[in-house]
């Protein structure tokens, strides 16, 4: 059985990049869900920030983020945010966030502002949103396009035989919904990234691919589940790497614009080259 071994970040990189973070009090993902890419991205100074708090208000079996209930959005963080990206020297930016089904809006507005803020100060920037569903919510999800991302994406996780078990409060239609929506109504790329070694079989993962090619994503991330922690929804399988190229060139088949697959391939994953040096 093929079990990759994920390299520490080093102490370096972490300190520098984590000294901005903590004086502009920012969260990132990167921290938040113990992304094994830190090291790498980090290097190449980059991270994906996650906004309205670290504190999530679902449970999904797989995620390392604390569930329990949030405070409110804090409306000073998109200043915050956009002098981090500042001082970072950040060309490229991806900005995600807990769900926030406590908000009337699902916390879509405090994206708008966030986005607001950081072209005001850093007006040459790619901004690449990964949303939660926003529960499907219309209001919600036309408050996003107003941002004009580069580039609006929203995670379909797993295979609809398993999406309940691993997203109890999401789902699986849901999910196909918001990403349709974006395709639908914007100029914006349209991404979405899957999880593999849940239970899933190939054909699922298959069936998948096509479901949200249908719907109009262009681009996809695939990559190989790790648990975080022993309460967590356990590794049913790990993949070879072959599997992940087989993987990638039947995404290509169906008729996704760029690919990304891998072993520790995350949705953002180089989430600045997808689309350019990845495409074929």
């Amino acid at each position: 059985m093929y079990k990759p071994r994920v390299k520490a970040p080093s102490p370096e990189l972490l300190e520098k990049t984590q000294h901005i973070l903590q004086k502009n009090a920012l969260n990132t993902i990167c921290e938040a869900a113990a992304c094994p890419n830190r090291a790498e991205c980090y290097k190449r100074q980059s991270a994906t920030f996650m906004i309205l708090g670290a504190t999530c208000t679902r449970a999904c079996s797989f995620c390392n983020i604390t569930t329990s209930k949030p405070l409110p959005p804090d409306s000073t963080e998109p200043a915050r945010l956009a002098k981090a990206i500042q001082e970072l020297g950040l060309e490229y930016v991806v900005i995600t966030s807990v769900d926030r089904d406590d908000l009337k809006d699902y916390g879509a507005s405090h994206f708008l502002r966030c986005v607001t803020a950081i072209k005001e100060k850093n007006p040459n920037i790619k901004i690449e949103l990964l949303t939660p569903d926003f529960k499907n919510d219309k209001e919600a999800l036309i408050i996003i396009l107003q941002t004009n991302a580069h580039k609006l994406a929203h995670n379909q996780e797993t295979v609809k035989r398993i999406s309940k078990k691993v997203r109890p409060q999401s789902s699986y239609e849901q999910s196909l919904r918001v990403l349709e929506f974006y395709a639908k109504n914007s100029s914006s790329i349209v991404k979405s990234s899957l999880m593999v070694g849940l239970g899933e079989t190939r054909q699922e993962l298959i069936e998948t691919m096509h479901h949200l090619k249908n719907v109009g994503v262009e681009e996809i991330t695939i990559g190989q589940y790790l648990q975080p922690s022993p309460s967590h929804h356990p590794v049913v399988k790990y993949y070879e790497p072959l599997f992940f190229e087989e993987i990638k060139q039947e995404a290509y088949a169906i008729g996704f614009r760029a690919v990304a697959s891998g072993i520790l391939v995350r949705s953002s994953y180089f989430a600045d080259q997808l689309g350019e040096n990845n495409a074929r």
